[in-house]
């Protein structure tokens, strides 16, 4: 009788350490854990009117300046949108180039750079030098541009057209355009005029 009475007596405390047990581990059931709750989300964590975004160079320089009317920032990935970008890129020693377009999509580390919507090229015309001929002003269009800001490559896997002084060119299956090689090759099948810009004739 004695032993029974002993555990009476400690049964509210071992039934209010059930409890508590109980308790504990439903909300721990039903918390999100820490990584959960600061699992970040594709949403705009800021918005700026009028941006100008400048990718440097090893030695401080501009490499490539983008503007653009509105930027939008988003947690997740660190990505933007850019509403009317122009990206133009600076080089020393070589033409600048302009691209242009509707909307731009720049990735978090501002490596690459999508111009999606009504996105075209220009290179401006340039005087011939002791070295090297002169060439008419080049115009690019497609309705999709990728920068790989690295690489220094402009690309496009759409429908584009490429005009340049009287000379006109389109392919169904894109080009690249290399601004360290000055270079630039339309992919597939290619249709359109070469003229020369001093016979005016078709070549």
């Amino acid at each position: 009788m004695g032993f029974m009475a002993s555990a009476l007596k400690f049964l509210p405390i071992f039934l209010m350490g059930l409890l508590t047990l109980g308790t504990y581990w439903l909300v721990q059931v039903n918390t999100p854990s820490l990584e959960i709750a600061k699992e970040k989300r594709h949403v705009a964590d800021y918005i700026m009117d009028g941006i100008v975004v400048t990718t440097l160079g090893p030695q401080g320089d501009a490499i490539y300046r983008v503007i653009g009317q509105q930027l939008i920032h988003y947690e997740d990935d660190a990505s933007s949108e850019i509403y009317q970008p122009i990206a133009r890129r600076f080089h020393p020693n070589k033409p600048p180039i302009t691209v242009r377009s509707d909307k731009g999509y720049l990735n978090g580390d501002m490596t690459v750079l999508d111009m999606v919507g009504s996105a075209n090229l220009t290179r401006p015309a340039q005087a011939a030098t002791a070295t090297q001929a002169g060439s008419a002003r080049l115009l690019m269009s497609s309705n999709k541009f990728t920068i790989l800001m690295n690489d220094d490559i402009v690309k496009t896997n759409l429908p584009v057209i490429l005009e340049q002084g009287l000379s006109i060119m389109s392919s169904q299956e894109g080009a690249v355009f290399d601004n360290v090689q000055q270079k630039l090759t339309m992919i597939g099948q290619v249709k359109g005029r070469i003229e020369s810009e001093n016979k005016g004739r078709t070549k």
